[in-house]
Order: structure tokens, then C-alpha cells, then sequence
């Protein structure tokens, strides 16, 4: 079997890559070569130069010389995406060869390569994804070769660039970080600055550096778990009839949202070549559907699906009940709850896409690990949706109640292990509370009835930030099906809830 390779990939009279895509010109710095940066900017960079929309490859920084850069080199900095996934309803599969990348630079053993892009006129462009420690402040020295920090490499890089161009405002960049962290380019933006006050930068420099550059906000939601198990990696290779060593998969579902004016939205401009592109002057709507929508449902709904013997989100909802609580829970309560204006038909097509993914074949999203840190999950992502539907509303959210007690539930603990770690039980077996609460959890569990344990939790403003007692009705709803599942049980709940809701819709 032939390996991927630009011979390979452009031979015949349909070729997987078009030979005019490797002798577009390098106009984008990007620093990392994880999945997430492979399954989503730059397969979107590749998808607009396929159009003729952006016309530009990827100069790839890594840190270091080991991991995937001899894969990169081998291949030609070629790499196949299988795309998998639910889309309105329909199964989605494809391959698609990306030929965004030119080349792998190490920082470590290639640094003077890299600062020798910074002379490169045609470049606009400026890539992250770091991980969120990437994006901090250390002491660094920026004449280092290479400086420690990516901040610091950037710096570096930035005034390579003001150096080559003699502080020509025009060769500004437009710089987006995809670290998922909120406010990643302000966070950015200030560690540059910062770093260029401690390395004694002289004030045009830094002046350059504030007005010429743009560092843009973004929102980054795929799911890229990355490289398929063997026996599947196998299996598509023999349907490919090639081997890939860089591999990847992804979901179908796309979001990029980029803070940036008209500028930014002219420079990046293949925003064009996939709707899951958004370039605008404001990207908190898509914080908050991410956060309150897709990320809250998920909170409120893990503990319920464990205890109720569910250990993937796909295979919840393949039950009528689990899926009929999670498509509720999204769309009754958490979406008119969001503490922000948002378009209701805008908000119901992104539930939709929500539930779309939780349906996806090809992801194994276990309950269990989205139970981590589940207390402070809970008072980030849903005690501010509580809050607002209480005020829009006056009423109690019943299936958010639903999965409050199904937290309470989870978080009995029963006993320690030999490490001190707090275990559940739950149908005869024991599975492990990763919370920092999970003490205060197992005493209120040891002295306290159901009612009073509820009424304690929700008085306690330093978990919260309120006191959710205050709440009308909301103590009293918890506390009805926290002792439902207790006797009859999370599925019964789920399914006499369901029940009751149709009853009263129909009347």
C-alpha cells in the first residue's frame, strides 16, 4: 500500500489534491500541530483554497523537534480528515486529503527559519493553539533562541516582523489564538504588551505592535478525537488504498466565531468557504449557546444518565425517555434561562445541532468523565440559567430540577478508597467522585434527610454564589425527585416526568 505523499496525492486525472493548491503562497503562521488545529482551521483554510477563496498555506511552528514532525515531513505535510457524524438528521461520512500546511518548522532546532518567515510579505495571518497554559505570563527573553513561552515566541516573531518591514503599519497581522480559554485574544494582546515592557521594547515598537496588529476573541467547537483506533485506522486505510500516519478524525459539526471587524473579516477571508465560519464584532451569543446549551445540558444531564445505567451520551439517546429529557431539558428550560438576548429560531437551531452531535456514532462521550468537577460545573454553566428563567418565567424549570437531583444523587458518597478518593454506588457498583465537594457531599449525606439535605445545598451561597432556596417552589420540586430516585429509580422518574409534560401539553 503507497504512502500519503504530494506523488501520491496529486497522480492521475483525479487527484485527492489539486497540484495548483501546493504553489499557493504562505500566508499564515500557525503555532502547534495538534488535532483540533488539524480538524478545524486548517481543513477550513484548505476548504476555501479548494474554492479560490483564500489562496494561502500554513507555516506550522512546534515546539519541539519529536512527536508528528517527521510524519509531516515524510507526507508532505499531508493528511487525511475523516469527517463523521449526524447533520439534520442524516448520517454524514467523508475523507478529505488537507493541503493547507507547506511545512513543520521546530522551534527548538529551526528558530531562525521561523523568524525568516517574519520577512515574508504575503503573510497576514497568525494561528494558535497552545493549550490553555500556553496563554500565561512567564519571565522570558525574547532574544533566547527560542524564547520559553509561546507568548514570548510570538513577541519574538512579531518584532522580527517590525524590524523587516521598517515598522511598516501595513504589515500588521490579524493573530487568532483557538486556546479554549474566554477571552483569548485580550488575554493574549495583554501578555504581549506586558512582555514587551519587561524586555525594555522601545515605544515605536510597542505602538506598532497595539495599532498595526489585530489579536481577535475566538470561540473553537469541534469534536476531534484525533487518530482512529488500529483496527479502524486499518480498515480505512484499505478503503483509502493509501496509509497515513497523520490520520485524523472528526465530528461533521463546525464553530469557529472570530471577534474582528471588517478588516479582520477582509484578511480572513475564507470565513466564506463554511457557514461554521463567523466573523463579527461580537461572539458572546456563541459563548453563551456553547456554554448554557451544549455544556449545561451536559452537566444536568450526566449524573441522571449514569445512575441510570447509561455510559455514552450516544447511548442515551437511543432511549426514548433519555432523549426526550436531554431534547426538554435543552430546549424548555436552558434556552429561554440564558442570561443573554437570544433569537429563539437561532437557538433552537443550535439545539438541534447539539442534539444532532450527542447522536454521532462515531463519538464515545462517556457520562463518567463528564461528571469531573461537577459542583463547579454546575454553578458556572446553570445556576445563572436558573437565576434568568426564574426571572423571565416566575416558574420552576422541571427538568433542570430533574437534573439537580440527579447531581445531589451522584454526589453520595459511601466510602473512601486507599487514597482518600469519595465513591458512589450505583446498581452494585462503585464509581469515583472527582469533586473537590465530594466530602461536604458524603457528611450532608450521612446527617441530613432528602429534604434537608436539598434545602441545606441550595442555602449554601458560598457553592453557589446565591441562595437558590430562594427560589419559589425550586427547593420543594428538587426535593420531590431526589426521593424518586431514590424509590422508584432514575428511569421511572424520567419516564412519569415525560409523561406528565405530554399530559399537560395535550390539554
Amino acid at each position: 500500500m503507497p504512502d500519503l505523499s504530494a506523488q501520491f496525492a496529486t497522480a492521475g486525472p483525479a487527484p485527492l489534491v489539486p497540484p495548483a493548491l501546493l504553489e499557493l503562497p504562505e500566508k499564515v503562521l500557525q503555532f502547534g500541530t495538534g488535532v483540533l488545529l488539524r480538524g478545524l482551521p486548517d481543513y477550513l483554510i484548505d476548504k476555501a483554497n479548494r474554492q479560490g477563496l483564500f489562496n494561502g498555506r500554513i507555516v506550522v511552528v512546534k515546539s519541539t523537534d519529536g512527536g508528528d514532525i517527521d510524519a509531516f515531513r515524510r507526507q508532505d505535510s499531508l493528511y487525511t480528515l475523516s469527517i463523521r457524524g449526524i447533520e439534520d438528521g442524516r448520517a454524514v461520512a467523508e475523507e478529505v486529503v488537507c493541503a493547507a500546511i507547506s511545512r513543520v518548522l521546530s522551534a527548538r532546532s529551526q528558530w531562525a527559519e521561523v523568524l525568516a518567515c517574519a520577512a515574508n510579505p504575503a503573510l497576514t495571518v497568525v494561528l494558535s493553539n497552545t493549550t490553555e497554559v500556553g496563554i500565561q505570563l512567564v519571565p522570558d527573553d525574547i532574544s533566547q533562541s527560542p524564547p520559553e513561552s509561546f507568548p514570548g515566541k510570538l513577541l519574538a516573531f512579531l518584532l522580527a516582523r517590525y524590524r523587516a518591514f521598517g515598522g511598516d503599519k501595513s504589515k500588521g497581522l490579524v493573530i487568532v489564538p483557538t486556546e479554549l480559554i474566554p477571552d483569548n485574544g485580550t488575554k493574549l494582546e495583554g501578555i504581549l504588551l506586558e512582555q514587551a515592557h519587561r524586555n525594555g521594547l522601545d515605544a515605536e515598537f510597542i505602538d506598532w505592535l497595539e495599532t498595526a496588529n489585530q489579536v481577535c476573541n475566538s470561540l473553537v467547537d469541534r469534536i476531534v478525537p484525533g487518530r482512529p483506533a488500529p483496527a479502524a485506522q486499518s480498515a480505512l486505510e484499505a478503503s483509502l488504498g493509501y496509509h497515513d500516519e497523520l490520520l485524523t478524525s472528526s465530528e461533521t459539526y463546525t464553530l469557529w466565531a472570530i471577534e474582528g471587524d471588517e478588516r479582520v473579516k477582509q484578511v480572513l477571508s475564507f470565513e466564506a468557504a463554511d457557514a461554521g465560519v463567523i466573523v463579527q464584532p461580537d461572539i458572546n451569543l456563541f459563548r453563551e449557546l456553547k456554554l448554557r446549551l451544549l455544556n449545561g445540558t451536559h452537566t444536568l444531564s450526566c449524573g441522571l444518565a449514569f445512575l441510570a445505567g447509561f455510559g455514552t451520551v450516544r447511548e442515551a439517546m437511543d432511549d426514548a425517555n433519555m432523549a426526550g429529557f436531554i431534547h426538554n431539558l435543552m430546549l424548555a428550560d436552558l434556552l429561554p434561562g440564558i442570561p443573554y438576548a437570544v433569537n429563539e429560531k437561532v437557538g433552537q437551531r443550535f439545539g438541534m445541532q447539539v442534539l444532532d452531535r450527542f447522536r454521532n456514532p462515531a463519538i464515545e462521550h462517556r457520562w463518567l468523565a463528564i461528571t469531573l468537577n461537577y459542583t463547579a460545573k454546575m454553578q458556572m454553566r446553570n445556576v445563572p440559567t436558573l437565576l434568568h428563567y426564574y426571572r423571565q418565567l416566575q416558574a420552576v424549570p422541571h427538568y433542570l430540577a430533574l437534573g439537580f437531583a440527579a447531581y445531589l444523587l451522584f454526589m453520595r458518597g459511601t466510602r473512601q478508597d486507599e487514597k482518600g478518593q469519595w465513591l458512589g454506588e450505583a446498581s452494585g457498583e462503585s464509581y469515583p467522585i472527582q469533586d473537590e465537594k465530594a466530602g461536604y457531599f458524603a457528611d450532608l449525606w450521612q446527617r441530613l434527610s432528602p429534604a434537608d439535605l436539598v434545602r441545606a445545598v441550595l442555602h449554601n451561597q458560598a457553592l453557589w454564589g446565591h441562595d437558590l432556596l430562594a427560589l419559589p417552589g425550586f427547593a420543594d420540586c428538587v426535593t420531590r425527585y431526589l426521593e424518586q430516585l431514590l424509590e422508584p429509580g432514575p428511569r421511572a422518574t424520567m419516564a412519569r416526568l415525560l409523561k406528565r409534560e405530554g399530559a399537560a401539553a395535550s390539554l
